[in-house]
């Protein structure tokens, strides 16, 4: 089981950056596809984020422009660059780790971390 740890979390001011991270076991991490995912107060759990493998990303139409991922395989970790924060960008933000093992796929998830954007 892999195993996914968010930290960077905490309060800023709108227009404000912040940056996540997200460390995972495992000494296959290079073939895993990462995600970011947010749980905004009373909404379900949405992606913002992933990145595959090979660097490809993909972002919400939410956050495109303003949010960076980024992945540092020598250091099994995956990064978060938020830049311009809104207040509707305040949610509980969650790292998925995305992998196979003997042939089967797998999610692996961290417990969140809080951003609140906020004046």
């Amino acid at each position: 089981q892999v195993q996914v740890v968010e930290s960077g979390g905490g309060l800023v001011q709108p227009g404000g950056s912040l940056r996540l991270s997200c460390a995972a076991s495992g000494s296959r991490f290079r073939t895993y596809v990462m995600g970011w995912h947010r749980r905004a107060p009373g909404k379900q759990r949405d992606v913002i984020t992933t990145i595959a493998p090979d660097n490809t990303t993909t972002y919400a139409d939410s956050v495109k422009g303003r949010f960076t991922i980024s992945r540092d395989n020598a250091k099994n970790t995956v990064y978060l660059q938020m830049n311009n924060l809104k207040p509707e960008d305040t949610a509980v933000y969650y790292c998925n780790a995305e992998y196979y093992w003997r042939s089967m796929k797998y999610d692996s998830w961290g417990r969140g971390t809080q951003v609140t954007v906020s004046s």
